[in-house]
């Protein structure tokens, strides 16, 4: 057997390709013809955003008829996931809404249920920011440690811990950890380190 050298190799590959031209001709200026119609916007009622569920950031592409989500999918233009999407991911509209219909499962209101029973009440907003900060004064001052055992100064409570979501961003999570510093928290951990 024969080996070819490279230019013969590039000789056999101008003559192949001008053989398949030939042998299937393309119509009059098919190649050269600028397309019919250029989008230059996109179509009306979508929108860009980032994924909500983990740290990664992945871009996808929001449809929506006035309040209604119509399609999620993911941004082909993202430099992250081009436009690949998780299982997750994938979900997302039913954040909102389920086959074009509000989410019944959707929380939309606080509701409460008070130790020791079984039905469950709705409060204000006001009423559910209210009762965690006060229940969070009440712990930390019911078990504020101000030295330890050998008498150093440390101010802390351990009695609260703080685990932040990959959602949020780094000033999120400077903002955070500084408000649980200031409340004197030791036990601060975040998700993506678990």
């Amino acid at each position: 057997m024969q080996s070819l050298s490279r230019r013969e190799f590039l000789k056999l590959g101008g003559v192949a390709t001008a053989g398949v031209i030939l042998i299937n001709p393309l119509k009059s200026g098919e190649v050269f013809s600028p397309p019919s119609k250029t989008p230059l916007v996109k179509k009306i009622g979508e929108t860009t955003s980032i994924c909500a569920y983990c740290a990664v950031g992945c871009g996808i592409i929001i449809a929506a008829d006035g309040e209604n989500i119509i399609n999620i999918e993911g941004d082909p233009d993202h430099p992250i996931n081009t436009g690949k999407l998780c299982s997750k991911a994938q979900a997302l509209h039913q954040i909102r809404t389920v086959n074009g219909k509000l989410n019944p499962s959707r929380m939309t209101k606080v509701l409460y249920r008070a130790p020791y029973t079984e039905n469950w009440e709705e409060k204000s907003w006001a009423w559910a920011l209210d009762e965690i900060a006060q229940r969070v004064k009440q712990t930390r001052d019911t078990n504020w440690i101000e030295k330890d055992k050998d008498g150093v100064l440390i101010n802390r409570t351990e009695a609260i811990a703080h685990l932040g979501g990959a959602a949020l961003d780094n000033e999120e999570c400077y903002l955070l950890t500084k408000m649980n510093r200031a409340l004197g928290m030791v036990y601060i951990e975040h998700q993506a380190r678990i």
